[in-house]
């Protein structure tokens, strides 16, 4: 599995599989019952791969496994590596606060500038924020290469899972 080099922080992957999608659901129903290393959850099309409490730390990575059935003996899998729904939540919220704080600070020096005021401080807080948002898009890369080795170890459980249907 390569994990490209573009600015993508939660990698995504598709792939066929000449087998019908039911069949596959099973294999991992079957695979959650004689293991411990991973939890498995199913949802109708939807498996869910992550670590048990245990063995996760705030970066951790889970899989999320979509598999839809495409004619009556193939399947298509789009897979989508993340982190945990609260940490995703939590980046995703910042980011909007930092955007509207940037918006708005922006058009308080733009009015400042307009009435001839002094905007220099409304103009260092808007740039501020930028530089606010590279430190998250930032952490936001150093965690998923602290999560890159648990990734591997998901898309190995989901290779091997899926080996004998290849």
């Amino acid at each position: 599995m390569s994990l490209p080099n573009e600015i993508v922080l939660r990698p995504r992957f598709k792939f066929e599989v000449p087998t019908h999608n039911e069949t596959l659901l099973e294999s991992f129903e079957e695979r959650k019952s004689h293991q411990t290393e991973f939890i498995v959850s199913r949802i109708d099309d939807h498996v869910f791969i992550k670590f048990p409490k245990k063995d996760q730390h705030f970066w951790s990575p889970q899989l999320h496994l979509e598999i839809n059935e495409e004619g009556s003996d193939k399947s298509i899998v789009h897979g989508l590596f993340g982190p945990k729904p609260t940490v995703w939540t939590l980046f995703m919220f910042l980011h909007f606060i930092v955007a509207g704080l940037f918006f708005g600070f922006g058009i308080w020096a733009y009015t400042n500038a307009t009435l001839n005021d002094s905007y220099a401080i409304q103009l260092s807080l808007t740039l501020f924020m930028v530089v606010i948002w590279f430190v998250l898009y930032f952490a936001g890369r150093i965690g998923r290469s602290k999560g890159k080795p648990e990734m591997y170890k998901l898309h190995g459980f989901m290779e091997e899972t899926l080996r004998t249907y290849r």
